[in-house]
């Protein structure tokens, strides 16, 4: 599923690359990024040609946190209407509210929960379908988020602690200097620990109309992408419904509060066809669901809409040129 990104968010990856001497230039063109955008408020950019920016600037800088750069870097207006809104937030708690409900303005696939407990108030960042994120993009997004929540409430605001999932690289103590407090590596998500009362603190640049005039600004963007987002959206309901069985143009369209024809019509746009994204969601669950050995034949054949485990079996070998049998085991080898 394509994911994209604010375009001018580009801007603080070039920056950090460029800080250690490395010529950002031809990895974006490598990726056939086109470096323009990063000016245009407008422009969304590939999250995942990103990705493989950051992850080529890894094999050629020697510096295991580099994605902690990212603070030095980080203005509020790389992340346009929602870096004005943060700004513009009566606290720290309606700030991080936005962050949490407008996070796709900025990426789609990033989420940011919000927990509190025994007066301490939690901010998880994590990617959709990803486990296990690569140390860079954890290192980027927690310094991303303390730096933003310095931008109002002051330099001095040091976390309780912090946790990321990677484990400790050799120069730790680069994370020290830069959260000023407890870090705890290997652990399970990526998460900002504050005391709630600071979260609460009303801000002095606190201006509720100027944050409602860029919430407007975020609601709009999203309604747009959301409408234009025509493939992903019926990927997400064809996965809703294949367990009901055998799924069809029809069935989705109708989900989806359209004709057929127009469904149609939308996804030719996109130089795709309904056949073709419901065999790519199939062969993409089955590979998840065969790696599974909790989950039999018979219950993956019906979880993929398969009226006959006979059925997905001959589908599967068209696939991969293995029998469901074979691939499990050599996955398993």
């Amino acid at each position: 599923m394509t994911t994209t990104i604010f375009a001018p968010a580009m801007d603080l990856t070039w920056k950090v690359i460029e800080s250690y001497g490395c010529d950002p230039a031809p990895l974006f063109k490598s990726q056939h990024i086109d470096v323009r955008n990063i000016s245009d408020p407008n422009a969304r950019a590939s999250k995942s040609a990103l990705n493989a920016v950051w992850a080529e600037a890894a094999k050629r800088i020697d510096d295991p946190s580099f994605g902690l750069r990212t603070a030095e870097f980080l203005h509020p207006s790389h992340m346009g209407a929602l870096g004005y809104a943060w700004l513009a937030s009566t606290s720290l708690r309606t700030a991080l509210s936005r962050l949490s409900r407008y996070v796709h303005f900025i990426a789609d696939n990033v989420e940011v929960d919000l927990e509190e407990s025994n007066g301490n108030f939690g901010i998880t960042v994590k990617e959709a379908d990803v486990t296990h994120r690569m140390s860079w993009a954890s290192d980027s997004s927690l310094a991303t988020v303390i730096t933003l929540c310095r931008a109002n409430y002051g330099s001095g605001l040091n976390p309780v602690a912090v946790d990321i999932q990677h484990k400790e690289p050799r120069n730790s103590g680069n994370y020290f200097a830069l959260f000023k407090c407890p870090v705890r590596f290997g652990s399970e998500v990526d998460r900002i620990t504050l005391k709630t009362e600071e979260v609460d603190k009303k801000l002095p640049s606190a201006n509720p109309q100027l944050a409602q005039l860029s919430d407007q600004v975020m609601i709009q963007t999203l309604a747009r992408l959301n409408k234009e987002r025509i493939v992903p959206r019926v990927k997400s309901t064809i996965i809703d419904l294949l367990p009901s069985g055998n799924v069809n143009d029809e069935m989705v369209a109708e989900a989806l509060n359209m004709s057929t024809r127009a469904l149609q019509r939308k996804l030719q746009k996109k130089e795709t066809t309904f056949k073709q994204l419901l065999t790519e969601i199939r062969q993409e669950l089955a590979d998840k669901y065969i790696r599974n050995n909790q989950l039999s034949l018979t219950e993956i054949s019906f979880m993929l809409g398969f009226s006959e485990v006979s059925s997905f079996s001959r589908a599967f070998k068209r696939w991969t040129g293995e029998s469901p049998s074979e691939y499990r085991h050599s996955a398993r080898a």
